[in-house]
């Protein structure tokens, strides 16, 4: 892929499918990333947002009926790079994080890989 990415670079993972979690990891893997924490609850997400070592954070927006928006700010408050996924479209994405990188699902290896890119280069910007 492109220099941007850090060899090695580690993700903070939300969601609350346990297979779709997995499948994400396993995504991740391919690409050179280590899931280094992993959440499919919001209160356990609130509480490794803000402690967990990682480099940027791929969030489900709805983790059981409930909005990602509380991890996002912690994850905001760290100054570190996101990247919301969701199947609800744009529309789904809480107002204020409207700007943020988004995945749409179902996604692919290219696209997630494409995302990743983007955001971390943002970032570094």
């Amino acid at each position: 892929m492109t220099a941007t990415r850090p060899v090695g670079g580690s993700v903070f993972l939300v969601e609350d499918e346990v297979m779709i979690r997995m499948m994400v990891a396993d995504m991740l893997g391919e690409l050179g990333y280590r899931v280094t924490a992993e959440a499919g609850e919001i209160d356990e997400a609130m509480e490794l947002a803000q402690t967990a070592d990682y480099d940027f954070a791929l969030l489900d927006v709805n983790v059981n009926g409930k909005v990602i928006s509380p991890v996002a700010d912690l994850i905001r408050a760290r100054n570190r790079p996101f990247i919301f996924a969701t199947g609800y479209g744009l529309s789904g994405l809480p107002e204020e994080y409207r700007d943020r990188p988004v995945l749409r699902k179902p996604f692919q290896l290219e696209t997630l890989a494409q995302v990743i890119d983007s955001t971390l280069k943002n970032a570094a910007a």
